[in-house]
Order: C-alpha cells, then sequence, then structure tokens
C-alpha cells in the first residue's frame, strides 16, 4: 500500500491513546461510519500493540498506524500486530534507519531544516512537522517549501477546527494529525458518539473546503 498516497485522499489521521483494548473496536466503527478508515494508535500505554492487532483483525480494510515509537522494540512489536506506518516524535536516526533496511513505512518526526536533510539524505520525503504550533506553524512549513520542494509533511501538534483548512491549504502538507478528533477521555469514557461528533465536524469542513475549490 502506497500509505502517503492514501493519506493523501483521507487528509486527517486521528491520534488515538487507548488504554484498554475493549475501546478499540467501538473506535474503529466510529471512524469508518464517518468514512474515515484510519488511526494512529500511539505506544503511550501497555495495549497498543493489542488494540492494533484487534483493529486490523476486525477492520482490515482500514489504515493502521502506530505512533509515539521511541525503541526498535516498540517497532517491532507495532508491525507483528499488523501496524501499516510508523509514526515517531523526533527524528531517531536508529528507528529511521532501521524501518528503511526492512521496509517500514516511517514518519518521523522532525522540526528543522538540519533535520528535513537527514531525511531527503535517507531518500524520504515525507515527515512528521512536530509540535505543529509550536514550531512555526503555517509560517515555518511555508519557509521550508523553497529549500525543499521535496518534502512533503503532517503538521501534527496544536491543529484544530480554527487553522485546520489553512493547514491543508498548504501544498506541502499532505495530511494534518491530532488527538483532538479522538480525545483520550471520551475514548476512556467510551464517549463515542462525542468522538463521531467530532470526526465528522472536521471532515465536514474539508468537504466543504473542496467543494469550494471545485467552484472557484
Amino acid at each position: 500500500m502506497d500509505v502517503i498516497k492514501e493519506l493523501g485522499k483521507l487528509r486527517l489521521v486521528p491520534v488515538a491513546v487507548i488504554e484498554e483494548r475493549k475501546r478499540a473496536i467501538p473506535l474503529g466503527k466510529v471512524l469508518l461510519e464517518v468514512g474515515l478508515p484510519i488511526v494512529e494508535v500511539t505506544f503511550r500505554t501497555e495495549e497498543a500493540a493489542k488494540s492494533i492487532a484487534l483493529l486490523k483483525r476486525e477492520f482490515p480494510e482500514m489504515l493502521i498506524g502506530a505512533g509515539t515509537i521511541l525503541k526498535i522494540e516498540q517497532v517491532k512489536a507495532a508491525v507483528e500486530a499488523g501496524s501499516q506506518f510508523i509514526v515517531t516524535p523526533g527524528f531517531n536516526p536508529t528507528i529511521v534507519d532501521y524501518c528503511i533496511a526492512h521496509d517500514i513505512n516511517i514518519i518521523p518526526g522532525l522540526n528543522n531544516p538540519s533535520l528535513i536533510e537527514w531525511g531527503l539524505e535517507r531518500g524520504l520525503d515525507f515527515f512528521k512537522f512536530f509540535p505543529a504550533v509550536l514550531s512555526g506553524g503555517i509560517r515555518m512549513l511555508k519557509s521550508f517549501s523553497g529549500p525543499y520542494p521535496a518534502a512533503k509533511f503532517m503538521p501534527t501538534g496544536g491543529i484544530n477546527y480554527d487553522n485546520l483548512i489553512e493547514f491543508l491549504k498548504l501544498k506541502n502538507v499532505i495530511a494534518v494529525g491530532g488527538s483532538w478528533l479522538v480525545k483520550k477521555d471520551l475514548i476512556s469514557m467510551g464517549k463515542f458518539d462525542e468522538i463521531k461528533s467530532l470526526t465528522e465536524r472536521a471532515m465536514t469542513l474539508i468537504k466543504s473546503e473542496i467543494h469550494n475549490k471545485e467552484h472557484i
């Protein structure tokens, strides 16, 4: 699967912290119901790998990633569970090189020119821009487009309904990620109706923007 191409179609990446694996299935159902067949499960809990395995088993049509990956052992566990892409908060050369060597889709996090060059040198051209807003946000991404026209980004961190579309309008932004779509507390409390409303709202904004572009 061409992960970047799929991300470009979906435009949104819900970043989920799942503390109990039993919450994974209802979360997957909600995301599929709203037409967003993707989730990045963060390795911030002991249930991450098991949650990914459940999602992969129940919803093979979903694009499932593993986030907050800090160790190679986590990469192995995520891939074994069925993760189709790995996301790291920073640019860890050991993890990046391991993923490249083992043909694993890797989206490393970064927020400065030097790290972009580290990635480009390794043949990568898609990165997580994190923390997006605190690292200069839209202005910083615009500044990257000049010297690094091949580099594309998934900004994450500080994205919300107010700035979502402005980020997605940038030519070097493929998709945006964020936990605001699938808030940790809402998952833990089983409030999937609220999660559905949050994701539907974001998707409505995106669809409206696409509609406006088509009629310009």
